[in-house]
């Protein structure tokens, strides 16, 4: 490829609406163009890098036995019907109607999808599978934002382990746990992974893959001295014990005339960390009172977790005078009745606190929780934070912002039982497949190597997923030494199996070598008439800046070996 011919529309300055690094720099280097909020056109250089990406991933599934599918992106409704999902996932799935009325959706997952195809299966003895593709998916995003991190049609892979038993998916999830694991190293990001919540998936568990990134919108608690490492979505923490001092034999009311928060209420006496907290939800169309401490902040995914809420949202201010009589800010759960009240682990025990008397202006104190408060159901709700306790070790956790690069899910036999695939035993049993989901995002991925690999001058890509492993950059292409030099050592590289990109454009050399940097190709060799003077040439290393001064023809022998190390 000559840099003369190729579609590098590299530019001098950040886009205006772009705060992530990745986003930043795809746009600057020419890697991406928008098209509308959410949906991203992917130039030369971008391809280049995602089916590089694409072909590690292929290999280290196919190490583990997958077979590769390509399903249908456009999705008849009655599937998602029949797994209970065309109504949970709302708002979030591109739905629309054919010419004779039908629904249909733009697929944003393949779970069902997959499983009707498990439903030829008949017999244990054909399984285990593991069955991928590598698809476009369409997800509704409210926010798209960050470049290629937030997007609203992207491409995954999608594998599905299908087994007998749960000890058949154990292996096949831990197969996929490995090969994240190479991948990950691989195209040259360095990822955490994290106990995580499974969302609208379902199963027994899932584990998120995350790197550390300030663009990432999860955020991990991380124990740096044992490993412990979950989404805040499912951290817990060590809450040491308050000691309080014995309730009266009775709440008292007391007038609180403009007091509408927690920080407000403790600064008139009563400690947050004194203090319940009640919020107002609705779970599927419930109301629920939920309660913490002052001093926790509600973590609403563990909420919609443990309810198993396909919808949860929280009450506005009309429901919540309707529910309880009073504004919020003055609402607490003493003597309520006909409502499902749930607390939090941190609340359990304590006495002689204070909360919100369900009359506007109004607070009690003196309340205990065990007998003032019907709670039905103790659960884990809190938000962890940094500094905290680990539960493991007890050193304080680190919170840090994260992206999501792959999610492995338990998914059990939800899908197979919705889409009747089931096998016999040997004992001519009937069992419904017990299935795994795995995903990674091609895009996302990309945009989470260059948030580990750059530096001020621009990309520094992996000499694995990088566009061109080598840049010949020609001084000056008029001189007809120096170009039979360069094009000598393209052929020489090319046919060492390198894959090389020549700069013969008409273009002064600090233009060429701003690009080289910006683009982020590993290896530059520089070749002007002052150097060949003398039989050299200069290799430059991008993700160091070194420059060696090399003979000519030891040029494309000691570069190619420096890359096929790298590779």
């Amino acid at each position: 490829m000559r840099w003369s011919h190729a579609f590098i529309p590299t530019l001098r300055d950040d886009p205006a609406d772009a705060e992530a690094v990745s986003h930043k720099l795809t746009v600057r280097a020419g890697l991406v163009r928008q098209l509308m909020a959410g949906a991203w056109s992917l130039l030369p250089v971008a391809y280049r890098v995602r089916q590089k990406i694409r072909r590690i991933i292929e290999e280290e599934i196919d190490a583990i036995g997958g077979q590769q599918f390509l399903l249908p992106a456009i999705h008849p409704a009655e599937l998602w019907r029949k797994s209970g999902r065309w109504d949970l996932v709302g708002a979030e799935m591109f739905r629309l109607k054919d010419r004779k009325e039908a629904d249909i959706a733009l697929g944003m997952t393949h779970e069902e999808v997959f499983a009707s195809v498990a439903s030829e299966l008949t017999s244990y003895k054909q399984l285990p599978q593991l069955w991928y593709q590598i698809q476009t998916k369409f997800r509704d995003e409210p926010r798209p934002k960050a470049g290629l991190l937030r997007v609203r049609e992207f491409t995954m892979k999608d594998s599905y382990s299908l087994d007998i038993d749960n000890a058949g998916l154990d292996v096949q999830f831990e197969n996929h746990r490995g090969a994240y694991t190479k991948i990950f190293t691989r195209i040259g990001v360095v990822p955490i992974p994290v106990v995580a919540s499974s969302g609208m998936m379902g199963g027994t568990g899932s584990v998120e893959f995350m790197v550390r990134s300030q663009a990432g919108e999860d955020l991990v608690a991380h124990s740096p001295t044992c490993g412990y490492a979950a989404n805040v979505e499912k951290a817990t923490s060590r809450v040491d014990a308050i000691a309080d001092d014995p309730a009266p034999e009775a709440p008292a009311p007391f007038p609180t005339p403009g007091i509408r928060t927690i920080a407000a209420l403790a600064e008139a006496g009563h400690p947050a960390d004194r203090q319940i907290k009640t919020l107002v939800y609705f779970a599927d169309d419930e109301p629920v009172l939920v309660l913490l401490r002052g001093d926790h902040p509600l973590q609403e995914q563990k909420l919609a977790d443990t309810l198993a809420a396909g919808e949860l949202r929280a009450a506005v201010e009309d429901e919540i005078v309707e529910l309880l009589g009073a504004h919020a800010g003055s609402l607490g759960a003493v003597g309520v009745e006909g409502v499902r009240i749930v607390a939090d682990h941190a609340l359990r025990g304590r006495t002689n606190l204070t909360t919100g008397a369900n009359e506007d202006d109004m607070h009690l104190s003196g309340v205990d929780m065990e007998r003032d408060i019907a709670v039905d159901e103790w659960l884990d709700l809190r938000e962890v934070q940094a500094g905290e306790p680990c539960v493991t070790c007890g050193e304080p956790l680190d919170v840090f912002k994260a992206i999501e690069v792959g999610h492995i899910f338990k998914l059990g036999t939800r899908f197979s039982e919705a889409m009747g695939a089931s096998v016999l035993d040997e004992n001519g049993v009937s069992h419904p497949i017990v299935m795994g989901s795995y995903g990674i995002g091609l895009e996302r991925n990309l945009a989470a190597v260059i948030e580990q690999n750059h530096d001020e001058k621009g990309i520094v890509w992996p000499v694995s997923v990088a566009p061109w492993e080598v840049v010949i950059t020609v001084v000056k292409p008029d001189d007809q030494q120096t170009m039979e030099a360069s094009d000598m050592l393209y052929l020489a590289l090319g046919e060492m199996g390198i894959d090389v990109i020549i700069d013969d454009r008409a273009e002064r050399a600090g233009v060429k070598f701003n690009d080289a940097e910006l683009v982020g190709i590993p290896y530059r060799i520089t070749v002007g008439p002052r150097g060949l003077a003398d039989g050299n040439v200069e290799v430059t290393v991008r993700a160091t800046g070194e420059s060696t001064v090399v003979r000519l023809e030891d040029a494309a022998r000691g570069v190619a070996q420096q890359v096929l190390a790298a590779r």
